[in-house]
């Protein structure tokens, strides 16, 4: 699966800890929106979810996505990216706590934000965004 690159312009927007909001698919069709942790693995936007979870369900079954995140320090600066999702279970726990010690001050995720007997009911997985379009502001492209 290949995915367009992110425009360096709008690169800070994933690396940095901005909430994102990521909008999958209800099987009635009709959309489901939940704010997210975001970040960048080289070729594309992540997110961090469980199979159990409403996106998790969503994107078992329809793996297109959009992720919007907005500036919060320049709210007219912001990157949309559509996509498909590849969705991988090796490392996602991993993948989780590295995106809870950018986001917080906690060193992990089970045990600290969410209960940690939560982590054996749970299937992890990362939700890698293969961009077919980008949209970005009109006044910072």
């Amino acid at each position: 699966m290949t995915s367009l690159p992110i425009p360096p312009t709008h690169l800070d927007l994933l690396t940095r800890p901005i909430h994102g909001v990521l909008t999958t698919m209800m099987t009635d069709g009709q959309p489901q929106s939940s704010l997210v942790w975001c970040d960048y693995d080289s070729q594309c936007a992540c997110v961090n979810t469980t199979l159990e979870r409403q996106k998790g369900r969503n994107l078992s079954v329809n793996r297109k996505v959009t992720l919007l995140v907005v500036d919060p320090e320049d709210t007219t600066r912001y990157i949309e990216i559509r996509g498909e999702v590849e969705l991988v279970r090796a490392g996602a726990l991993e993948h989780l706590d590295a995106l809870t010690r950018q986001y917080t001050t906690h060193p992990g995720y089970y045990g600290y934000v969410f209960p940690v007997e939560r982590q054996s009911q749970e299937t992890r997985i990362i939700c890698r965004i293969h961009a077919t379009k980008i949209t970005l502001d009109a006044i910072h492209k």
